[in-house]
């Protein structure tokens, strides 16, 4: 009688713990399903595009032991202390976390929907213009005209106006004061035959202002090749002062005759020197320098960037187009494209070793320095 009634409540135990027992197994065959699926199948990624499946992974576990705890064999009492226990515990994570980390977080999220801008674009933000090179979930770094890196916190770039030039063209302007004595007709002329010699397209003047002594003027164009914003600008100074010098027009205050007496009708001219006389090494420096352009020094991590970043993309792409094509192959078909797939992700990987190893190298320069 003793060993019957021990039997009973032995069954009656385990009919209690079936309902846990198959939760669990379920809940962990899930999470272990959904981890092949978002992180150990996609090995490729890198660790930032892996953070928000590891966060949405984190998540999903959370919610499995909040329906563990519900089919607890206990009292209804006691579940709701072990569900408000896990409350209490990830209430208590959140609020010893910094709240900037996790606004910073939101931010970084809202970016990526939103994609405002994309890596190796131009912006401006917060009085600083740059580059982007990384956009993290945390912060945004660009490159700035000095080749400085400057990481910015993703609710800045949220709540602040943030600038971006278009990827289809910029435009590029100077802005000069000339003299009331010259007619504002030659001057345009001029000065759009200067935007025209620096490759700028559908070139345009403005009168910005009259001033006391003086007329103010800004030439614009339309740049296609963003990437050369800097050359560009510079271009087109030096393009206006060959062309207004050139057609003896002096760019000077009407001031000057004050400050430094000249001898009547003398102009401060910078003349275009003749090509003949030009001697071969100063013409050597002049094309080396046309091939170094500023770009390839200033925005050399942006550039960097924004070339790994097109690839990733691509291979990314042709990775999923092969994919979606094994569902339905055969045979050799589909050993040729198991192939293909294994290669694209060898290139992802390196690819991606590439950029930790060049990280590593600026953080280990930067501390050194």
């Amino acid at each position: 009688m003793d060993s019957q009634h021990l039997l009973d409540n032995l069954l009656n135990v385990i009919f209690l713990f079936i309902p846990l027992i198959i939760v669990i197994v379920l809940v962990l065959g899930s999470l272990a399903g959904l981890h092949y699926f978002l992180l150990a199948k996609h090995g490729h990624l890198s660790s930032e595009q892996k953070l928000l499946r590891q966060v949405s992974m984190l998540v999903l576990t959370i919610v499995g032991s909040v329906v563990i705890a519900m089919t607890l064999p206990v009292s209804e009492s006691t579940r709701n202390q072990v569900i408000a226990l896990i409350g209490v515990l990830l209430s208590g994570v959140i609020a010893f976390s910094s709240t900037t980390i996790v606004s910073n977080l939101m931010a970084g999220i809202v970016l990526r929907v939103n994609k405002p801008f994309k890596v190796g674009d131009f912006i401006k933000v917060d009085r600083y213009s740059g580059r982007v090179t990384e956009m993290g979930l945390l912060d945004t770094e660009i490159q700035t005209e000095s080749r400085e890196l400057i990481a910015f916190a993703n609710t800045l770039m949220v709540n602040s106006p943030v600038s971006v030039t278009r990827a289809s063209g910029a435009v590029v302007s100077v802005e000069l004061s000339l003299g009331y004595d010259l007619h504002h007709s030659l001057v345009e002329r001029f000065l759009i035959e200067a935007a025209k010699a620096a490759q700028l397209s559908d070139p345009f003047v403005q009168v910005i202002s009259l001033g006391d002594f003086s007329v103010s003027y800004r030439v614009s164009g339309l740049l296609l090749e963003v990437n050369s914003l800097v050359s560009a600008r510079s271009r087109l100074h030096k393009a206006v002062l060959d062309t207004l010098h050139n057609n003896d027009i002096e760019i000077v205050s009407p001031a000057f005759v004050n400050q430094r007496p000249q001898i009547e009708g003398s102009r401060i001219l910078a003349k275009t020197p003749r090509q003949n006389i030009l001697s071969t090494a100063m013409a050597d420096a002049y094309s080396s320098t046309v091939e170094n352009t500023p770009e390839n020094v200033i925005f050399d991590k942006a550039e960097q960037a924004q070339q790994q970043a097109r690839t990733k993309d691509s291979l990314t792409q042709a990775l999923a187009e092969i994919e979606s094509q094994l569902e339905n192959a055969q045979g050799e078909n589909k050993a040729e494209l198991k192939l293909k797939k294994e290669k694209i992700e060898e290139t992802l990987g390196e690819l991606i070793n590439q950029k930790l190893q060049d990280d590593d190298v600026v953080t280990t320069t930067n501390r050194n320095i």
